[in-house]
């Protein structure tokens, strides 16, 4: 019998594979504007973080500020790559099937972002009434309020709570709220979650997991 109560997914790169089309995308526009980066870089250095970080990080590496609108039009480029390209990760569906406890999903994205992947990959009618954004509190990893407000509308403690993360940032911000934290890492040269509880690189994996891991 699994330990835990709930599971709370991290939403691209866990349950959709979209990180190669957002993180490419975003490095492509910051290119434009001299940035002289590849998406290894895009990778290690905006991967799971708040878009408005990354701006930051883009703005202090080219030494001037982005236009006004480089949100919207990252916004409305990757939105248009991800109605292209995005699928979910290989197995999830088989995994969700197989997950007894309930289940949400805590993405540092915006909602209509959320519920787009989601939708375009099937995955939405499962996460309907418990998909949690950070843009709903105001708060973004590596801060836990979003996995602490996750587990209260789920009506758990974070103590009995798990989080599956693939960003280091999203590995730190569970661990800072006090739950067990999965890092799944498909491409074991892009992360390092060492920090997290256990490691796993096959989302098929992630059932006997649940139910196996004591702690």
């Amino acid at each position: 019998m699994s330990k835990f109560k709930a599971v709370i997914f991290d939403c691209d790169g866990v349950l959709v594979d979209s990180e190669a089309i957002g993180t490419g995308i975003l490095v492509e526009m910051a290119n434009e504007h001299g940035a002289n980066i590849n998406l290894a870089y895009g990778y290690k250095h905006f991967k799971g973080s708040f878009i408005n970080a990354c701006m930051a990080h883009i703005e202090n590496r080219i030494g001037k500020e982005l236009p006004h609108d480089f949100e919207s039009e990252y916004r409305r480029r990757s939105f248009e790559g991800f109605k292209e390209k995005i699928t979910p990760i290989a197995g999830i569906e088989s995994v969700l099937d197989a997950i007894e406890i309930p289940f949400g999903v805590a993405s540092s994205g915006p909602p209509e972002k959320i519920r787009l992947n989601l939708g375009l990959t099937g995955l939405l009618p499962r996460f309907e009434g418990r998909i949690y954004s950070c843009y709903d509190i105001g708060k973004w990893k590596p801060d836990p309020a979003i996995f602490i407000h996750a587990t209260e509308q789920l009506g758990v403690n974070p103590q009995d709570g798990l989080v599956i993360e693939d960003s280091p940032q999203g590995v730190s911000a569970a661990l800072a709220g006090g739950f067990t934290v999965f890092g799944y890492r498909p491409h074991q040269e892009l992360d390092s979650l060492e920090e997290a509880h256990k490691v796993f690189d096959t989302m098929s994996q992630l059932p006997d997991l649940i139910q196996c891991y004591h702690g």
